[in-house]
């Protein structure tokens, strides 16, 4: 990780390194904290923050789901976020934003009503998630053993820590039997998304991906589905089965970390050519056009610095 030289936390800038918590912080045990992943571009008319009401607003909602009270409004932490990149002084093409909240000292047990509530904004630059091969050429999927969790035994909608230990058992599989990423199915068998992404596929044309029934709302996704319907492709929401995917034409995962990655194998098998498809690439540019502020039609969800 690229260190930067201040962090947000709870209403002051610190230092980097000064940015610390208590090893008996409530979280650190039981695993209830909230996060986002945000980021911002350099564009020709400096840095600006994809999204950023949408992520920020998620995030406090996350927490009402897990029962945790942020101390900070929206508009506040949108600020936060602002001021953090320009008192950084980033130089980089793109800085990751990872605003979160959890619980810190004071308290031990699984009941956690009078843990305090530690709230962060932190921002590094940071590489291609799944690198910048992948993006170019594609990466490999292996839909790994474990599932996500039921409706009944989890809180999928909300970006919770605790959720992402699902995520890590599944993407050390996926890497240790040679694969560049997971693929999770949901507990009924189908479909769900990457351990950090969505899944698309295209078929015919038609560009598809899951429901998403038990997993979270994403903006990334949500920019997708915006973007491939103005260029007038139809996309379909609906349950994905595996066999399906090993016969798709295109793959591709998105993500605000993972941006517009395609997929050229899935378990063994070749997706299309094996390469980046076409309309993958056209949706991929458009991506980075977006937000990198070169098209005048999306420049609203940029804030600029």
């Amino acid at each position: 990780m690229d260190k930067a030289k201040y962090i947000w936390m709870n209403g002051e800038f610190k230092p980097w390194d000064e940015a610390q918590t208590h090893v008996l912080s409530h979280t650190l045990h039981y695993g209830n904290g909230v996060i986002e992943g945000t980021k911002a571009y350099k564009t020709e008319d400096g840095y600006a923050i994809f999204r950023l009401n949408e992520h920020t607003k998620r995030l406090k909602e996350s927490a009402k789901m897990t029962l945790i009270d942020i101390p900070y409004s929206v508009e506040e932490m949108n600020e936060a976020q602002i001021e953090l990149i320009k008192k950084n002084a980033f130089e980089g093409d793109n800085v990751y934003i990872r605003p979160f909240a959890f619980l810190g000292y004071g308290v031990m047990g699984v009941y956690h009503k009078d843990a305090p509530v530690e709230t962060v904004m932190a921002a590094w630059e940071w590489g291609a998630y799944l690198g910048e091969e992948g993006l170019q050429k594609g990466i490999k999927l292996k839909i790994a053993s474990m599932t996500r969790a039921g409706n009944t035994s989890n809180m999928g909608k909300a970006k919770a820590t605790a959720n992402y230990l699902n995520s890590q058992m599944a993407k050390f599989e996926a890497i240790d039997c040679g694969y560049d990423e997971a693929l999770l199915l949901d507990d009924q068998g189908y479909i769900a998304e990457a351990s950090g992404a969505c899944f698309f596929m295209v078929k015919d044309g038609q560009i598809i991906s899951p429901p998403n029934d038990n997993s979270l709302a994403s903006i990334t996704q949500k920019t997708v589905i915006e973007v491939a319907e103005d260029m007038g492709y139809e996309v379909v929401r609906r349950r994905i089965t595996r066999e399906e995917i090993y016969v798709a034409d295109e793959a591709f995962l998105t993500g605000t970390a993972a941006e517009i990655t395609p997929v050229r194998n899935v378990d063994a098998r070749i997706i299309g050519e094996g390469q980046r498809g076409p309309i993958t690439e056209k949706i991929q540019t458009t991506y980075f056009d977006i937000v990198f502020g070169r098209n005048e039609k999306y420049k609203h969800y940029l804030t600029y610095i």
